[in-house]
């Protein structure tokens, strides 16, 4: 019987801190690539971070080894490596093409020469201060056939690579390695957010026919666009439920703590779908310990922000150049998502098709996890399982100044099965 493969992961975002321990035993490594059991949790609110980027190391890292601390014993087991989340707005992509001969035509092209091309791909001109974490394969070329997904073994002269390339910031990889790190936990592999929830909300339809991959955090809002089953395009909106909080706080002059209650309790983006009479009471500041609060007035509040956040989107989508090549829509995740009405809001805004998704075929210990709030988290056990089926032998360590997800090529040529 096959010994059991252990993974575990760390979504590191504004508002919650997530470990999560994924195990691929006999049962899984025979089956489809990525399916696991999880046999660890650990959830703690967020220190030390905003917007996606660490502000507090020691805070943050205190926060980090508390949900490790929670992970490890709820699976009954120590946690020395994990594949961690990184987002924030210093994140930027661009795409890229790479080009290499064959280096034995006779025999079709091997593994060495897909990592030749990738290689090639990312011979970009990168500033100083920022380090690429992801080379991905949108797709290849050998010699007149286009479009090749998987090269492996055809026969040729030379192959090209359409790839996306993802950076960034030098000092915000290292002070998210080095919390890893004072919470004695070595980072195998670094992944993009959204590219991690993707993983557990994206079907192998949308991936192909063309979608966004929408996830709100609390910080920020993540966005990666899909074409033909690969990532064409990623990018970081600075507008998250924080704000959403913040706004009904000033307008209505609650405290945070206060504004978070009513927005979670009695939110809503959609004032055409409330009645006009529904007043409630809450705590205000200094002398006027009761404030009586309209529902509609909530609702004209958040629905503001949110027409304003899925403008941006697809203004951001627009400048990529692939709005016309999405038919999927907008599949919108994270635990902004679950605002009521924002779905609607997506679909007046956009014009496009909606569904927000949550992470879907868990098994283990999972009670908790059925939410978009946890999309990231659960996409990073499906990312690394990719890796641990096809390959339990060979992981790879973020290394600055080398990309650290370069090499990674063969998960992403696994046909996708959500």
């Amino acid at each position: 019987m096959a010994e059991p493969r252990v993974l575990t992961t760390i979504d590191v975002g504004s508002s919650k801190i997530v470990a999560l321990v994924g195990e691929a035993g006999a049962e899984f490594g025979t089956g489809r690539p990525g399916e696991f059991s999880v046999i660890g949790v650990g959830v703690v609110p967020s220190r030390g971070v905003k917007r996606g980027q660490i502000i507090n190391v020691n805070e943050a890292t205190s926060a980090i080894r508390e949900a490790i601390d929670g992970a490890e014993h709820s699976a009954a087991t120590k946690v020395t490596s994990a594949i961690v989340s990184i987002s924030g707005n210093h994140i930027t992509s661009q795409n890229s093409q790479g080009a290499v001969p064959i280096s034995r035509g006779d025999q079709g092209v091997s593994s060495e020469d897909i990592n030749h091309s990738l290689e090639a791909a990312q011979a970009i001109t990168v500033p100083n201060n920022r380090e690429i974490i992801h080379v991905i394969p949108r797709h290849f070329r050998v010699d007149e056939a286009d479009g090749v997904r998987n090269p492996m073994g055809m026969l040729g002269f030379r192959l090209e690579v359409q790839a996306h390339i993802i950076t960034g910031a030098t000092t915000a990889i290292h002070n998210l390695l080095k919390c890893c790190s004072q919470a004695q936990v070595d980072v195998s592999e670094l992944v993009l957010g959204p590219l991690a929830s993707a993983e557990a909300v994206l079907t192998s339809t949308e991936r192909e026919m063309g979608a966004i991959v929408v996830d709100i955090g609390s910080g920020t809002t993540d966005v990666a666009v899909f074409i033909d089953g690969a990532v064409w395009h990623t990018s970081c909106i600075e507008v998250g439920g924080s704000h959403f909080t913040n706004d009904l706080a000033v307008c209505l002059r609650l405290p945070l703590e206060t504004a978070e209650q009513v927005k979670i309790m009695n939110g809503h983006c959609s004032v055409q779908d409330l009645p006009s009479d529904q007043p409630f009471v809450v705590a205000g500041f200094g002398d006027e310990q009761n404030v009586s609060v309209q529902r509609r007035d909530i609702a004209e509040i958040l629905q503001a922000r949110a027409e304003e956040l899925f403008g941006m989107i697809m203004r951001e989508v627009k400048h990529s150049g692939y709005d016309g090549m999405l038919p999927a829509g907008l599949v919108v995740t994270g635990g902004g998502s679950l605002l009521p009405g924002m779905r609607d809001v997506a679909r007046q805004v956009t014009g496009l098709p909606v569904r927000t998704a949550q992470p879907r075929d868990l098994q283990g210990l999972v009670d908790t996890l059925h939410s978009p709030a946890y999309s990231t988290g659960v996409g990073l056990l499906k990312w690394g399982m990719h890796d641990v089926v096809a390959r339990p032998s060979k992981r790879r360590r973020p290394s600055i100044g080398v990309g650290i997800n370069l090499g990674g090529w063969l998960r992403n040529l696994l046909p996708r099965y959500t």
